[in-house]
């Protein structure tokens, strides 16, 4: 393709950018959008390439465009549109300003990054892998040259061409063609070296080798011979960093060996767990809690005995590879456990007047640290699950941990109660809040006494309980658990620690549960500047409190400033987060019922309908978000007198929420009074008295006669009666409402 040719009459290539093995990439302009993108070609063949590699060729091709085009995230390349001109495969991305790692390293004369840079890269990098992992991809060719570092020091992962989704990867779904390695020697992980199944912790590894070579100026083994490099991750314990560079902090150096761990279960649980402890590390923070780490579990790798039939195979496309020196290093590479990541180790109780003495435990053997590590392998796999939603499965496993180690450390050690505390945490995800909070109270009373009253997971567990009592409606109970909560972080942390910051947003919620909008609103402004202050103007934490005050603001019935604050979260999330992050979408969502409220139902409409369009890519057309913008699209129609179109909307949207989420959801109900609303401004009286009396019953059912939606519902049902001439009726079921009224007020509802 040369610069003058326009493919499909859309994209005109100007110069070429990159080349690469598998194609060449250009700067084009999008003539029908009056954009600058790039467009990558697959390079044509010459004869002696053969039919079988250019097929292997243009499905990888293929995959990288039907992978990356699935991918929205702020740390991936953005894949607008893909295609075939003249049987050459193009694809077409956001043209991306700045430079690769590695060019990055030339421009530097190879010297390592800055150590700041290095953690900056680190960190979005493993933002953007979390996001790609969550997706289920597996990128399987992570290298400098692939990792881009905008202008703007945006840093995102590009060139999905060999990457696969997780649940098709196995041993032999490797697309390999004769003379076709899987990934670059010197960032590949010892299981795809060996040829053996890969998942996300093989991008963990490869990542690892990349933060190495920033933070050194070197790949871990830095070896000219191809097989000694193969060779080396396999078998070869990696120089620690600071052997190479001595100010580089100790915490990086521990995540990059603990990368660099040889079997994928030594490295970090995920990206996310990466994420979390670059953080932490940089944070400095000296407190790092058991329930939120993974230990790494001891033992070798198995190293092969003499003799040739003991030796591991190397994948058969290292065949033709020179053969040099082998990397050196006869002991292999054991990760030591990280002191932050699991069991506490030697612990004293605080002494426990109010309790008897207990003989057994005083007397119960030490046990063996293998078994201690077996059980912070399964606690941190119980984490695991959790974080991938599984909330059932996760507490069968922390139930079944806390079990041994009550058994082999005793009820009120430190890592039993960690498990106790994580079975409160899935009883919570689960709607089972009741026994969440009995199981809170247990924890908190058992860390009071062996770790004292104002330990950081003593109020830990304190505040979880609060947080349980206001899902349980216990609005007053809550307010006086997080005040006493907050007050002791302010004594022992300070007034700024975002552990302080966290509980005061946490107040501030709930007291707008007990209707004081105004001291809400108040408290929720200054957490919202405090944590401006200490984590920055555009940090997700920042941001949820911002979203708050909006929320607090709407209450109030402050909609223009409301409005102006969800369109500021909106814009700094999209920025931060990425446009289809589900936080993103979720303060545009806010913005349309912001500018509904204030009567620019054609804008809420138009915000609406793009909304719909996200939500449908992103999740699905039956997510109950996707319905969620569908009913507000359908709310907007309605008030600006649409109704035959709002009724349509509220029918289909109401059909989906009966079967995703079951007949008597509140969303549901909600849909269903929405067909009653659009039915009676159609003059529909009759068939709107059956939804209204529908809705009625339901939450009646549900919720109880006296609950305030059930007796919106009674009300809606009267008014409906009156429109029919059915006065009397109507009159008597008003009386009714009334009296179920007084007696909720009576109760201090």
């Amino acid at each position: 393709m040369g610069d003058s040719r326009l493919i499909q009459g859309r994209y005109r290539l100007l110069d070429r950018i990159g080349r690469g093995g598998m194609g060449e990439v250009w700067r084009a302009k999008d003539e029908s959008l009056g954009r600058h993108v790039a467009v990558k070609c697959l390079k044509p063949l010459n004869a002696q390439g053969g039919q079988a590699l250019d097929r292997v060729l243009r499905e990888r091709f293929r995959r990288e465009a039907r992978v990356a085009a699935a991918l929205q995230h702020r740390g991936v390349t953005v894949v607008h549109d893909f295609g075939e001109a003249d049987g050459v495969p193009y694809l077409v991305m956001e043209l991306l300003e700045g430079r690769n790692l590695s060019q990055l390293l030339e421009d530097n004369r190879h010297h390592p990054l800055s150590v700041a840079d290095v953690l900056d890269i680190a960190g979005q990098g493993a933002a953007a892998l979390a996001y790609t992992h969550r997706q289920g991809i597996v990128h399987r060719d992570l290298k400098p040259a692939n990792i881009m570092r905008l202008t703007d020091g945006t840093v995102k992962i590009c060139d999905f061409g060999i990457a696969r989704l997780g649940h098709d990867i196995g041993p032999t779904s490797r697309l390999t063609g004769t003379g076709i390695a899987m990934g670059t020697p010197h960032y590949m992980s010892p299981e795809q070296i060996g040829g053996d199944q890969v998942d996300h912790r093989s991008d963990l590894y490869s990542f690892g080798c990349v933060l190495y070579e920033i933070a050194t100026g070197v790949p871990p083994f830095d070896l000219d011979d191809a097989w000694a490099v193969l060779v080396g991750h396999r078998d070869t314990p990696p120089e620690p960093p600071r052997s190479h560079r001595a100010e580089l902090p100790a915490h990086l150096e521990r995540i990059i060996l603990d990368l660099l761990a040889k079997e994928p279960e030594q490295r970090p649980y995920d990206a996310t767990e990466l994420a979390r402890r670059l953080g932490a590390g940089r944070a400095g923070s000296a407190h790092v809690p058991v329930v939120g780490s993974r230990p790494v579990t001891p033992g070798p790798r198995s190293r092969p005995g003499p003799g040739p039939s003991r030796e591991p195979r190397l994948p058969s496309w290292t065949r033709g590879m020179t053969t040099g020196h082998k990397a050196t290093g006869a002991a292999l590479h054991t990760t030591p456990p990280d002191p932050s990541a699991g069991l506490s180790g030697d612990w004293v109780a605080r002494p426990a007047l109010d309790r008897a003495e207990e003989p057994a435990a005083a007397e119960r053997p030490t046990p063996p640290p293998h078994l201690l590590a077996a059980l912070a392998g399964r606690h941190n796999a119980g984490l695991g699950l959790g974080r991938l939603g599984r909330w059932v499965e996760a507490g069968e496993v922390h139930r079944a941990v806390a079990a041994e180690r009550e058994h082999v450390l005793g009820p009120d050690h430190p890592d039993t109660l960690a498990s106790r505390y994580e079975i409160g945490f899935t009883l919570s995800r689960t709607g089972r809040t009741a026994d969440a909070l009995r199981e809170y109270e247990h924890v908190t009373r058992a860390r009071e006494r062996v770790l004292g009253p104002e330990h950081p997971e003593t109020l830990a567990a304190r505040q979880e309980t609060a947080y349980v009592l206001g899902r349980l409606g216990r609005h007053s109970d809550a307010h006086q658990a997080y005040t006493l909560v907050l007050a002791a972080r302010e004594r022992v942390m300070g007034p700024d620690h975002p552990d302080t910051l966290r509980c005061r947003h946490n107040l501030a919620f709930n007291l707008s549960r007990l209707g004081r909008l105004e001291d809400a609103c108040a408290m929720a402004s200054e957490v919202a500047a405090a944590r401006a202050r200490v984590l920055g103007p555009a940090h997700p934490d920042t941001l949820v409190t911002r979203y708050e005050v909006a929320y607090l603001l709407g209450q109030a019935g402050h909609w223009p400033e409301a409005l102006s604050t969800y369109q500021e979260v909106a814009e700094a999330r999209a920025q931060v987060l990425g446009p289809d992050h589900p936080d993103t979408l979720a303060a545009r969502y806010e913005v349309g019922i912001s500018l509904g409220r204030l009567g620019r139902s054609a804008e809420a409409l138009t915000l609406y309908r793009a909304l719909v369009d996200d939500r449908t890519r992103v999740h699905g057309p039956a997510h109950a978000e996707t319905l969620r913008a569908r009913h507000g699209l359908g709310v907007n129609l309605g008030r600006l007198g649409r109704w035959e179109e709002a009724l349509a909307e509220a029918h289909d949207v109401c059909a989906l929420r009966e079967r995703v989420l079951g007949p008597d959801h509140p969303d549901t109900l909600v849909s269903r009074r929405e067909i009653a609303v659009g039915l009676g401004w159609l003059g529909r009286w009759a068939d709107a008295l059956t939804e209204y009396r529908h809705v009625a019953d339901a939450r009646e059912r549900v919720l109880g006669a006296g609950h305030s939606d059930a007796l919106a519902s009674r009300n809606d049902e009267a008014h409906c009666l009156e429109q029919l001439g059915r006065g009397q009726e109507a009159v008597e079921l008003y009386r009714r409402v009334a009296v179920l009224r007084q007696r909720r007020a009576a109760d201090g509802h």
